[in-house]
């Protein structure tokens, strides 16, 4: 067992958690964050995307246990900020979200890029998305939505 201390989505965690307890089995088994989604178990597909202390990490290659003192940020709280309900309309009114299983591991994956940059050329935009996986949307969609969300 450890005993971690963290904030998720600016709440303060204190817990004991089992060795082996993954960060994104302790969001959504724990803390019942659902929309952190689980695709790949491996770190190749990116629906597991949240922001740990201002980056982009997938949760499934995490233990809890190494999350201790960290601040973590779910695709649950993107709708209390300003960017994020921008990206989250934008998503839905250009077509961003068609099954959705990775629309969140794209929205924190784009979030932790506007918040270190604010005006990504669109190779900044392409390298900060590469580790997320869409099987519906061909990525234009995508990019069109996160665009609207610059222009705005």
């Amino acid at each position: 067992m450890n005993h971690i201390e963290l904030k998720v989505n600016g709440i303060r965690i204190d817990r004991d958690v089992e060795d082996n307890l993954r960060l994104i089995d302790f969001l959504r088994d724990e803390l019942h964050l659902t929309g952190t989604k689980e695709g790949c178990s491996v770190g190749e597909c990116g629906a597991c995307t949240v922001i740990m202390d201002g980056k982009s990490v997938c949760s499934c290659l995490l233990l809890a246990a190494q999350c201790n003192g960290a601040e973590v940020t779910t695709v649950e709280a993107l709708h209390h900020d300003p960017v994020g309900k921008k990206l989250q309309n934008a998503f839905v009114r250009h077509g961003g979200v068609q099954c959705g299983f990775c629309t969140p591991g794209v929205l924190m994956s784009t979030k932790a890029l506007l918040d270190v940059n604010p005006s990504p050329s669109d190779e900044e935009l392409k390298e900060a998305l590469e580790g997320n996986l869409c099987r519906c949307t061909g990525y234009q969609p995508i990019i069109t939505s996160i665009k609207a969300v610059l222009k705005a």
